[in-house]
């Protein structure tokens, strides 16, 4: 798992994929943040970081598809997926190396956004003046949230060989969780159905960890989506195997 973690995390940085996606992050939020009038944080009178968690899954919605649509795809396509299920080498730990190193790409591109919360720190009056303990909360949300969109990625560049059709099943599973069922949940009013749909949909559990008091039933939710989808990719390569 570590050589494939390390292989992966190579890969990224020799070639512009990892620049790029960092570039297209963080310029995107930035500007948005702290530039664009209509939302940036300099016009709102009062220390807040809601605008950056409220357009940072959307962004990523698209980014973290086109980084894993390489994963799986593009083995199977130039023949190394076949070459690596020849070796001694674990699915568990194929899968598992691959997962990492994408969603490890993901932190590295947020870690720079933690200067948006020092900013907003010291330029609240009086210094110090934000709800940290939300702030907190929703980066661990978006961290959970960009775990579960590179499981979805990952599965889908393991169904076929074409990086395109990869990114685009990626988005879709990630728009239709996020977005989705909120959407079709408000269809069936205040009954059951639409109370199930309402909680399973990412924007919930995603909103609920930004209140700041970090529920483990949230967490657990979003771990076993994580592993649903892992599992997912653990037996379509199973398939490639056999």
């Amino acid at each position: 798992m570590l050589a494939i973690f390390q292989k992966e995390i190579g890969s990224f940085f020799n070639s512009l994929i990892a620049y790029i996606v960092m570039a297209v992050f963080l310029t995107t939020v930035g500007l948005i943040v702290w530039v664009f009038p209509d939302s940036s944080i300099l016009d709102y009178g009062y220390a807040d970081l809601g605008s950056f968690f409220q357009l940072a899954p959307y962004v990523l919605l698209f980014l973290i598809p086109a980084i894993t649509m390489r994963s799986l795809a593009e083995e199977s396509r130039n023949g190394t997926l076949e070459l690596l299920l020849t070796k001694p080498l674990q699915n568990r730990d194929l899968i598992l190396g691959k997962f990492l190193a994408n969603w490890f790409l993901v932190l590295i591109t947020l870690l720079p956004t933690l200067l948006y919360y020092y900013s907003v720190y010291k330029l609240g009056n009086p210094e110090g003046n934000v709800d940290s303990a939300a702030v907190f909360g929703s980066y661990i949300g978006l961290l959970l949230f960009s775990g579960v969109v590179v499981a979805m990625g990952l599965w889908a560049s393991s169904v076929n060989d074409n990086q395109i059709v990869a990114f685009i099943l990626g988005v879709f599973l990630a728009f239709i969780w996020y977005i989705g069922f909120g959407s079709v949940a408000a269809l069936f009013g205040t009954g059951f159905v639409a109370q199930i749909l309402s909680w399973a949909a990412l924007d919930e559990q995603y909103r609920a960890l930004g209140k700041g008091l970090i529920d483990s039933r949230n967490i657990i939710y979003l771990l076993s989506l994580i592993i649903f989808f892992l599992c997912l990719t653990y037996w379509q390569v199973e398939k490639l195997r056999k």
